[in-house]
């Protein structure tokens, strides 16, 4: 059963009825559920079907795409010594099917692209030479090397510049979907408990395959993560090197990041990290936010210069704090760790990242989604010995002319603000006005579990959003 994906599914089965050949490519980071969309969209019905191999040299690629063309129903033929000639092979049997769309799926296109190969120009002249001269053909492609299809498909400047017709670029799960997916395979988890699980594993559907009823959530946290033979236990592994064909440089990245919850600027990674400022290290870096596991952002006021690089990776957040740190191998790692200390700051630290992964919930919670805004985080440092540095995390500047100046906090309970918690919320407000002298309304706004308790000092608080608003579709 496909969970969510209804806009994706709609952009896919509208291909059948369109005038005209149609050529797409859907990417997204191991795991999301590319490959099983696309085939779920058209019920597994395919005109023609390949996946690439990986680290495969050229012959052996092309050994497999004739395999692919026999069991797609072609005769016999001569190897294919070029990809210009297994393209023509494809071509010739497509020609001898009844009217009719025809639907090509090319999953991990990526790995097809060997040295040398002229892959990319065998599949321009086959897509430009002889699809577009038709109007019965969709070629889908497909592959987790996000970087790879931005860069080679979607952003190409040579032949195929301007060529794809449709492009789906597929996200994890948000929260609602994550719950709609518990509820189908009837696991039993409450909300805060789902909220947890993606702070450890992010909407990333293939992790969430893996959960067993009748376990708690922790039991199936201890049974991916940190058994010795867990489904999960060495992702980590896998997970850059099936994205990067060079993934040491962006190794090297996140292995910095982690160390600094907020992120750091360029400069500052190139000095932790002992890089070396290059084109090979802004390569890393943009396609590392490619692929959605660091963001961008900057300070409000700050130019795109000054832009901070942040860690954003719920799974890989997860390995640096508690996986790699299970030096002695224990299997029940994460349940002992529930009611410590280092819990409750990674839990408090993972729900600030899980709300600004949700920001569209927040905005529709808060009634301003119509509203033009944007959101930045904000830190001042400080100035002499008397003075105390202030850090926002989120700040969500409106057109309306007014400000929500937000506080994430993650708790079990409804979250209490006594005098100490309530003087450092003034002071943030009163810092943040006075150093940038805005002239717009500042709206604090309380971004909680389960909501602040009311009475007391919870009266000057402007708004709220509590869990449930992180579940909306």
């Amino acid at each position: 059963m496909l969970i969510g994906r209804e806009k994706e599914k709609e952009v896919l089965c509208g291909l059948l009825d369109s005038e005209q050949s149609e050529f797409v490519a859907v990417y997204g980071r191991r795991r999301v559920g590319k490959t099983y969309l696309v085939r779920e969209s058209f019920d597994y019905k395919f005109a023609f079907q390949h996946t690439g191999l990986l680290d495969a040299p050229l012959k052996e690629q092309l050994s497999e795409f004739r395999e692919s063309l026999y069991f797609a129903g072609m005769k016999k033929s001569a190897m294919p010594r070029t990809w210009n000639e297994a393209f023509r092979l494809l071509q010739r049997h497509l020609s001898t099917m009844p009217e009719g769309k025809k639907v090509i799926f090319i999953d991990e296109l990526p790995w097809m692209d060997t040295p040398r190969s002229n892959f990319i120009r065998a599949l321009d002249h086959f897509w430009n030479g002889w699809a577009t001269t038709r109007n019965d053909i969709v070629l889908i492609v497909c592959g987790s090397a996000t970087s790879w299809i931005i860069e080679n498909i979607v952003m190409n400047y040579g032949g195929l510049h301007n060529r794809l017709t449709r492009q789906i670029h597929l996200l994890p799960f948000n929260l609602h979907e994550c719950e709609l997916y518990c509820k189908h395979r009837k696991l039993g988890f409450t909300r805060r408990q789902i909220l947890e699980a993606f702070m450890v594993m992010g909407g990333v559907p293939y992790y969430w395959s893996f959960m067993q009823k009748g376990l708690s959530l922790s039991q199936n946290i201890d049974q991916l993560f940190f058994v010795e033979n867990g489904a999960l236990t060495h992702e980590y592994d896998a997970l850059y090197a099936s994205l990067f064909r060079n993934p040491r440089l962006h190794l090297s990245i996140i292995n910095v990041l982690a160390t600094r919850q907020a992120g750091m600027t360029r400069d500052d990674l190139i000095k932790h990290g002992g890089l070396m400022d290059s084109g090979s290290f802004s390569t890393a870096l943009k396609e590392l936010e490619q692929c959605s596991f660091i963001r961008s952002y900057t300070y409000i006021g700050k130019k795109r210069r000054d832009a901070i690089y942040q860690l954003m990776d719920n799974y890989t957040l997860f390995y640096f704090k508690f996986i790699k740190q299970n030096v002695n191998g224990d299997q029940h790692f994460w349940t002992s760790q529930l009611s410590t200390s280092v819990h409750d700051t990674w839990a408090g630290l993972a729900f600030e990242r899980v709300c600004l992964q949700h920001l569209e919930q927040i905005k529709k919670a808060l009634g301003f989604s119509a509203v033009i805004s944007t959101a930045h985080s904000w830190l001042h440092r400080p100035k002499d010995a008397d003075d105390k540095g202030v850090q926002i995390d989120l700040l969500i500047d409106r057109n309306d002319d007014v400000i929500n100046l937000c506080e994430m906090k993650y708790s079990k309970d409804e979250y209490v603000i006594d005098s100490v918690e309530d003087q450092k919320l003034r002071r943030r407000v009163s810092v943040f006005q006075r150093e940038t002298r805005t002239k717009k309304a500042i709206h604090l706004t309380m971004i909680t579990t389960y909501g602040v308790q009311p009475g007391g000092y919870a009266d000057d608080i402007q708004s709220q959003v509590t869990m449930n608003d992180l579940f909306m579709d």
